[in-house]
């Protein structure tokens, strides 16, 4: 059996997983079920119901949202009991972050605040920091922002020019520049501002309360969408900051900015997984109420198509951000029985799983996408209508693939931290590969059809790996050090990645409640496995031929052309019946219920 706690981060790719070392959803215990529920009737009675006026960019109103969400413990999920909070683990957040997505822009407003606004100073700060600002963050008296971003400074945040500069008597740091885009930024109490003291060459992080003479919060902006949330650029005006206020290291601020925003890409990923389940419940019930042609449109097979793809995505989202999730919480809590510090622990253990974080950002924000627009679509006309959901849901998803980096630079983060870490030693990539290349070399082992269900999909997941590490391993032999700059290929790897951790992460979950339900209940969980490995072969298969073809030359070439070919094959699935039984109960249940 593997010891899920020796799996490190990136080693999916040439290990097996064991179904039963997985976390699934249907093994949360009912304590984290009745957190789910509180935060699921905040949402239904006083996030959905305001949410028209919160739209209006009214700031009283959002403050008043946080406070009441304060009052309710429901800030604090996350933060130590000694500061006011709950104390609750790693998966537990991610589910109150989920049940909370449903809430369209608050739920952006919110992850800002209980993340990037004040987990810095959680896992950063000093023991005086901590107690001076985590339980009013905690208990919605603060609201916290995330000041990093600058005109000249998005992805690469590094090159931002807000400076710091020590007052002559050393008791301040004196800071001026411009921050864009700051999320709760109109509302905000405290702000953690990222600037370089000096001509130092790297960012430094700060803790600034707004009310500081020289801090002014600028006007809301008027965007696509996400309106309920306040986003303004902030000025800082020669703003007198104690030195006790640095946070962390000086010259630290960047890897601070580097490592929250892995907690920030995972925890996005719950936060699409929830809109996707709210967004796919609206509209089965406007299928199961409009009528066409003399029948409600769920009936027709081009709308049970759509619906039933809603389902499949959203639930592949959801089975690799939560497998991803109690990776990160087994690795947290072996960092601190070995006598790490908790917050240096789950700083560490977050890190340790970069790469799946960034999956299951880049996965989670795109399968979102997918799903509020078939949602629009079976909307019909209604769909571009103010009036509905689903409406505010398309514009609200758009920035996800945006946030905390956009989708394209995580794609560079995922195979470049699996080469880092491969060429650290950290991940031995090289044997497989090697074994891979011989493979291609020798002559085929067709061997005995595999019969047994599960095992036939997972034979397809190992070749998956093998057509990864084929494609990839030659490409980096062919550009070594300059393979950073073939953008056009590191995407096409990074695609072949995340689907074959989804697909993996969708099996195992499969397998695991394989023991739990009987017979009749696992069909449909196999319908679903089966259509997605399926039209995942062939997306993998054009991603490896794509990248093949685009730096393959003579027989090498033609060599991975037939690898890809071999590795990427799935045997005959009756889609349509499939999508058509998927549909069916989505229908039935007239709501999300898998």
């Amino acid at each position: 059996m593997t010891d899920k706690k020796s799996l490190k981060g990136g080693e999916f790719l040439i290990r097996e997983t064991n179904a039963q070392d997985i976390f699934i959803p249907e093994e949360f215990n009912e304590e984290q079920r009745m957190i789910a529920q509180s935060f699921k009737e905040f949402t239904d009675t006083q996030v959905l119901p305001q949410m028209e006026q919160l739209e209006k960019h009214d700031r009283e109103l959002l403050t008043k949202m946080f406070k009441d969400a304060g009052d309710l413990g429901l800030l604090g999920v996350s933060i130590p009991e000694e500061y006011g909070g709950f104390g609750q683990n790693f998966v537990t957040s991610m589910l109150a972050v989920e049940e909370m997505g449903k809430g369209f822009s608050f739920a952006v407003a919110y992850s800002a605040h209980t993340g990037i606004g004040t987990l810095p100073i959680l896992y950063y700060g000093t023991e005086e920091q901590k107690e001076k600002y985590i339980p009013k963050l905690a208990s919605g008296e603060f609201i916290g922002a995330y000041c990093l971003t600058e005109a000249d400074a998005g992805s690469d945040a590094n090159s931002g020019k807000t400076k710091a500069k020590l007052s002559d008597d050393g008791k301040h740091y004196i800071l001026n520049g411009v921050k864009i885009w700051i999320t709760n930024g109109g509302v905000a109490d405290l702000l953690i501002v990222f600037a370089k003291i000096d001509d130092d060459k790297n960012l430094s992080a700060f803790i600034i309360e707004s009310a500081y003479k020289g801090v002014t919060l600028g006007a809301d902006e008027e965007k696509m969408g996400i309106k309920g949330s306040s986003t303004v650029q902030v000025y800082l005006d020669d703003v007198k900051v104690p030195v006790e206020n640095l946070l962390g290291e000086r010259n630290g601020g960047f890897k601070i900015a580097l490592n929250i925003l892995n907690l920030g890409r995972i925890k996005l990923a719950g936060a699409t997984t929830g809109a996707g389940k709210g967004t796919i419940t609206n509209a089965v019930n406007y299928a199961n109420e409009r009528t066409q042609f003399g029948q409600p449109i769920a009936s027709f097979g081009a709308i049970k198509h759509k619906l039933a793809e809603m389902v499949i995505q959203n639930f592949a989202a959801e089975s690799l951000t939560y497998r991803a999730s109690q990776n990160i919480e087994d690795a947290t809590q072996l960092f601190i029985d070995e006598g790490m510090d908790k917050s240096k622990a789950t700083l560490e253990g977050i890190r340790q799983y970069a790469i799946e974080a960034s999956i299951a950002k880049v996965f989670g924000s795109e399968a979102l996408d997918y799903v509020v627009d078939e949602g629009v679509q079976i909307y019909g006309g209604m769909g571009y209508s103010a009036e509905t959901p689903v409406e505010k849901a398309y514009r609200d998803s758009r920035i996800n693939r945006i946030f905390e980096g956009t989708n394209e630079i995580n794609r560079m983060v995922i195979v470049g931290e699996l080469i880092k870490r491969g060429l650290k030693g950290e991940i031995d990539l090289l044997t497989p590969a090697k074994e891979v290349g011989k493979e291609l070399m020798g002559i085929p082992d067709f061997g005995s059809p595999v019969t047994d269900y599960f095992e036939a999909k997972k034979k397809m997941i190992i070749n998956f790996k093998k057509s990864i590490l084929m494609v990839a391993g030659s490409a980096i032999q062919k550009f070594m050090q300059d393979i950073s700059n073939e953008q056009e290929l590191l995407i096409n790897a990074a695609n072949m990645i995340m689907w074959t951790y989804a697909a993996e992460s969708m099996l195992l979950r499969i397998e695991k409640l394989n023991g739990i339900y009987d017979e009749e209940k696992m069909k449909l969980y196999k319908d679903m496995l089966d259509v997605y490995m399926y039209d995942v072969a062939h997306k993998i298969n054009k991603e490896g031929v794509d990248a093949v073809n685009a730096f393959g030359t003579g027989d090498e070439k033609q060599g991975m052309l037939m690898g890809m070919k071999r590795f990427t094959k799935a045997a005959s699935v009756n889609v349509v019946a499939a999508r058509r039984r998927i549909a069916d109960k989505l229908i039935e249940d007239n709501k999300y219920n898998f």
